[in-house]
């Protein structure tokens, strides 16, 4: 095509940027493969859009020949958007030629499957598997395995997520579920001759065993995939590698067809992806193929990311001589004032060490000398919280608009109380992610009684509800109900006159593998209480003279009817078996009964996580999986969403002028003039957390067979001492990428950083203490007056000082679902004495 474009200050001037020299480097390298190390806030999309230009108007490539790929729908939307609007700028015409292809991964695997397929036997007509349906196909597999089938976990909504979890694994690491039985066996063999000489040693047999039952089912979780031309996300990335490097004639097409691509995100790639991505465009070929990314901010490896694709692009996309490809870096942060760089660039000198392409960031001219930091240590988490709701109170009232604030977190644990912190002070507050909603208690009280519903072994959700402000029930009745279950479990396991045939019992199944605590029930404990119709209290009770007082025997007796009522209608549609919880409970005409405004913001909560289920029992509408979406399968969805923080795509902030609560995982890419960190305390941001270990969990896959293989600790001597030195070494990764996570934060804000910790938590017995984050920020501070403020530093806590929390917490009066107002809560109570009297 025609060359349009004289120069890059030509460029520069019809796009109107004042690109710095790094950016221009980038935009006009020539059409050689490249990765860009693009520090935070240095502009990438910006660069990633005029490159587009550049290469198309210099004549070097047609708009129609380029394709870019990113993670999310948002993001592609965003990377399409400025592409066309720099296209239009210069002036160059797409209108008859076409515009670039800008895509996500999957949406690209997807589309590669359907044009090319057939080559490995994979219909066109096949149909996309979404949440939903993985999670209700999964449960469906799970209630037909073979009456010999021993689970690896127990409690049916564990064994779906680590089902799908499993096979999830194997896609992206594109191993074959008869090379994982192999390498189980395998080490079963092994661990047959090792003195196993504690827990940890014993549990790693025990872990193989489960995912070898694991397996069993993946494989007919996959066939019954097959069987209904049906592929998830993971398979349609892991049969795309497969015709990447299978398929050789696909690459040459596809280079013919796009001459030049661009990668967003490169760090957070998986290895199946970057199979595809290499055996396409790499490889020795030469071919055009620009990649961005940061490998300090690759915070996502516990979802299958690996940061070693970014660091091995030079080698796995060399040119047509074998020289490895150019690395190029991005800077100059655009977003951040001066200071607060240097504060991330102190936190970040570890990384870079691990990273040697990545160069400390630099302030844009004239932002040297901005950006300020305000900490604080307080004596209690109560307090810490209250300092943080005044803090941002004071700004909001003070001119900053709430959507410029953002509350990010380590974990959504901490989201009820800060909302409700916000929501006091009359400041706008929006919790962002399904994860955050889950925390917040009016769903948590509707999943709980969810659970207990689906899985009658569902123990601490069923203790949540009994001890919560509802039912009230005191620790000693809650412990009576606990030995109750516990006698059922053994009269279950022998006569009750037969002790040694009870202990007998009980010792098979310790050395089995089962933990005799596992299979006690307290619903059924909680069952004895109504008589076989549901309407007599006391009815089933059996003769243990167990002395619970009479308020928890009535407690008890209406919960237990309630939930026997509930356990009707689980084989209804989704949304009438939540909606009927929301009945029967009362919780949504507690709700709306309620003026307060926190009421208000608690029944548009409930309304978003009713959305969410409605989108998946929809999601799963013409996925050719048998019946209506199930409970056990949503339970299994919302797990996984805990856990793993996997959300929908639209659980991002929504634009609405609120100050924004979410954890730290889901504000990269993102910014705030101003951002909080609370719980900057030891152990918890940083967090001393483990990985799904495969040493551990049978849904994970083990190190050995991952793609990423080299760059993770090597298998460790099976004794006691080789374990340990193993554990250290996993513990150091987890670290960095603890680190990447607080890099991340403290990259986001504009113009001030509030940083807070405790020394008391609200339930420990040990006190916590500033973490390094916190401590990084005091010092920052205390380096020079310009760069802000300690405003409270709460001394140590003597050494045989009790948690003023607990203290607190004993004597505090619960309310459900909301607190009331003394006259409202009289009135309510001289009713309720009312009803009981008649």
């Amino acid at each position: 095509m025609p060359a349009r474009l004289t120069g890059p200050e030509q460029l520069a001037e019809l796009l109107g940027v004042p690109f710095t020299p790094e950016q221009l480097a980038c935009v006009t390298a020539p059409p050689v493969p490249q990765a860009v190390v693009a520090g935070a806030g240095s502009g990438k999309t910006t660069v990633m859009a005029a490159r587009v230009v550049w290469l198309a108007g210099t004549g070097q490539v047609a708009p129609e020949r380029v394709l870019g790929l990113t993670f999310t729908n948002k993001a592609a939307a965003e990377l399409a958007e400025r592409v066309r609007a720099a296209l239009a700028r210069a002036r160059i015409d797409t209108a008859e030629s076409g515009e670039p292809t800008i895509s996500t991964y999957h949406a690209f695997a997807g589309r590669l499957l359907s044009e090319h397929g057939l080559r490995l036997g994979v219909e066109p007509s096949s149909r996309l598997l979404a949440d939903a349906g993985r999670y209700q196909l999964a449960a469906e597999v799970l209630r037909g395995a073979p009456a010999d089938f021993e689970p690896p976990a127990t409690g049916f909504t564990t064994l779906v997520a680590d089902l799908v979890a499993l096979d999830a694994e194997l896609s992206e690491h594109l191993v074959e579920p008869e090379r994982l039985r192999a390498f189980d066996r395998a080490l079963l063999a092994e661990l047959a001759n090792a003195r196993l000489s504690n827990a940890a040693l014993r549990q790693v047999p025990q872990t193989a065993t489960g995912r070898l039952a694991l397996v069993e089912l993946v494989e007919e979780y996959r066939a019954r995939k097959r069987a209904r031309d049906l592929l998830d996300f993971g398979d349609q990335i892991a049969l795309a590698a497969r015709l990447a490097v299978e398929r050789p004639e696909v690459g040459r097409l596809l280079r013919e067809q796009f001459g030049v691509v661009l990668l967003d995100e490169y760090q957070d790639t998986s290895v199946a992806q970057r199979m595809l991505l290499a055996g396409l465009f790499g490889q020795g070929t030469g071919h055009p193929v620009t990649a961005v990314g940061d490998p300090c901010q690759a915070i996502y490896g516990w979802r299958g990311a690996s940061v070693a694709n970014l660091d091995d692009f030079p080698e796995h996309f060399a040119d047509r001589a074998g020289r490895p490809a150019t690395v190029l870096t991005l800077t100059e942060n655009r977003r951040s004032g001066g200071r607060l760089l240097a504060l991330a660039n102190d936190l970040a000198a570890p990384l870079r060490a691990r990273h040697p392409a990545v160069r400390p960031l630099r302030p844009a001219g004239g932002a040297e000398h901005d950006g300020l930091v305000r900490c604080a240590l307080l004596t209690t988490h109560a307090e810490e919280l209250t300092w943080l709701a005044d803090s941002i109170a004071h700004l909001v009232n003070t001119g900053t608009p709430p959507g410029e604030i953002a509350v990010l977190c380590r974990t959504a644990g901490d989201f009820p109380l800060i909302q409700g912190e916000l929501v006091a002070r009359e400041v706008p507050v929006e919790v962002v992610g399904l994860s955050g909603l889950l925390h917040l208690p009016e769903v948590a009280d509707l999943v709980a009684v969810c659970q207990v519903l689906a899985d009658p072994t569902a123990n601490a959700p069923l203790v949540r509800l009994l001890t919560g402000p509802r039912w009230r029930i005191g620790p000693r009745d809650l412990a009576l109900l606990g030995r109750r279950a516990r006698l059922m479990v053994r009269r279950s396991a022998g006569d009750e006159g037969d002790a040694e045939a009870a202990a007998l019992a009980r010792l098979a199944d310790a050395v089995a593998g089962t933990d005799p605590a596992e299979v006690v029930s307290l619903a059924d404990a909680l069952d004895t209480f109504v008589g076989a119709g549901g309407d007599q209290p006391g009815g089933g009770e059996p003769d243990d003279r167990l002395p619970f007082s009479a308020q928890a025997r009535v407690r008890f007796a209406h919960l237990a009817a309630e939930l026997r009522e509930l356990r009707r209608s689980l084989g209804d549609p989704l949304m009438d078996v939540l909606h009927r919880v929301l009945g029967v409970t009362g919780l949504e005409v507690e709700l709306a009964a309620s003026p307060q405004a926190l009421a208000a913001r608690r029944r548009e909560t409930l309304g978003a996580f009713l959305d969410v289920a409605a989108g998946f029992a929809a999601g799963r509408a013409g996925t050719a999986v048998r019946g209506e979406a199930t409970l056990p399968a949503f339970l299994a969805f919302l797990r996984a969403a805990e856990e793993f923080d996997r959300g929908l795509d639209g659980s991002l902030p929504s634009g609405e002028n609120a100050v924004q609560v979410l954890t730290a995982h889901k504000a990269k890419g993102l910014e705030w003039d101003v951002v909080a960190l609370p719980g900057l305390c030891s152990g918890v941001f940083p967090a001393v957390r483990a990985r799904d270990s495969w040493l551990r969990q049978p849904r994970t896959l083990p190190h050995p067979l991952r793609g990423d293989a080299a760059t993770l600790p090597p298998t460790p001597e099976w004794t006691s001492a080789g374990l340990k030195e193993y554990g250290a070494r996993t513990a150091e990764e987890l670290e960095l990428e603890e680190l990447r996570l607080g890099y991340v934060a403290f990259t986001r804000p504009r113009r001030l950083l509030l940083g807070s910790g405790h020394w008391w938590g609200p339930s420990q017995k040990k006190p916590r203490g500033p973490s390094g984050f916190l401590a990084a920020l005091r010092a920052h501070c205390e380096a020079d007056p310009s760069h802000g403020e300690v405003e409270r530093w709460a001394e140590p806590p003597e050494e045989d000082a009790e948690n003023p929390a607990l203290t607190a917490a004993r004597t505090a009066e619960l309310a459900w679902p909301l607190p009331l107002d003394p006259a409202a809560l009289a009135r309510r109570r001289a009713a309720a004495r009312a009803v009981l009297t008649h």
